[in-house]
């Protein structure tokens, strides 16, 4: 188990020097949701008008409302990553899952998809001319202080002591791309990203409206959860909302959310080897209560 906490963007403990890269899994989407508002910001992009060839809008493909289907849907692709396979070029992808067929009329439903946040990552290269890695990083990386984190693109890069040396994926199955890094630079990240140290107020306002997706869920700490651009968000048990993601991968999930009451902010991050989302939430939630009682 790793676990960073920041108190009013404070680490309430100093990170270890070798501190391993770990996958951020969809924790990604919040990285590049926050990448493709910034260029929103700079007039590249443009949220509510629909995308050349398309029906939907980036703000669609952002919230998973863009009428797209997940790869996740094809036996045939977990087949493949248990084989420890390597990954199927993109087209062929699309074509196995017939990807560019609308399941429903964009804004009319919602549907979680690995696709919609590869075709943001292709809107981002195409609006700078630049290979994803360089425009993630000048666009949002380096302005937030985030320097050991990249993309990995071979097996090697995910294999280490934290998830056990037999790991063997191919990084390239995740579609939009694969972000690894310290678990203390994904709080980092998260938590300037809220603060307001990147988005102008109007944006991060508009990152952060969220669509209601029910009730609880059995396992999970979520009351009412929700999805806004990029951000799982939503309420938890005594009122609070918290706004992160939570990533699962072959061999490990993470978990990266922040919290705000006032002036007083917590954000913590966690990354285990295994599966258990709703247990790592639960973990991340202890964390963030402890924090803000004692900032409270």
């Amino acid at each position: 188990m790793l676990i960073s906490t920041l108190s009013n963007g404070q680490p309430l403990t100093p990170s270890p020097q070798a501190e391993p890269l770990v996958p951020w899994w969809s924790f990604t989407k919040t990285v590049l949701a926050a990448t493709a508002l910034t260029l929103v910001r700079d007039g590249r992009l443009d949220l509510d008008t629909a995308l050349p060839g398309n029906v939907f809008t980036l703000r669609l493909l952002l919230r998973h409302e863009a009428g797209l289907a997940d790869y996740g849907e094809l036996p045939e692709y977990h087949a493949a990553v248990a084989s420890h396979e390597s990954a199927w070029a993109a087209e062929e992808m699309m074509q196995r899952l017939d990807g560019h067929r609308l399941r429903y009329s964009p804004g009319a439903g919602w549907r979680y998809s690995n696709v919609g946040f590869m075709l943001v990552a292709r809107l981002i290269e195409r609006a700078l001319d630049l290979p994803l890695e360089e425009a993630v990083s000048r666009q949002v990386l380096l302005p937030l202080g985030i320097s050991a984190s990249r993309f990995a693109t071979e097996r090697a890069e995910l294999r280490g002591d934290y998830l056990g040396n037999a790991l063997n994926y191919d990084p390239r199955w995740v579609y939009h791309g694969l972000l690894i890094g310290p678990v203390s630079q994904a709080a980092l990240f998260l938590d300037r990203l809220l603060a307001g140290e990147l988005l102008p107020a109007n944006l991060l306002e508009e990152m952060q409206s969220t669509r209601v997706l029910g009730g609880p869920i059995s396992g999970r700490p979520w009351v009412a959860p929700g999805y806004a651009l990029g951000l799982m968000r939503g309420s938890i048990e005594g009122g609070l909302t918290l706004a992160g993601h939570t990533g699962c991968g072959p061999g490990s999930v993470v978990a990266v959310y922040r919290c705000a009451i006032g002036d007083a902010a917590a954000c913590c991050a966690a990354f285990s080897p295994g599966a258990d989302e709703g247990g790592i939430e639960a973990l991340v939630v202890q964390q963030i209560r402890e924090t803000l009682t004692t900032a409270l």
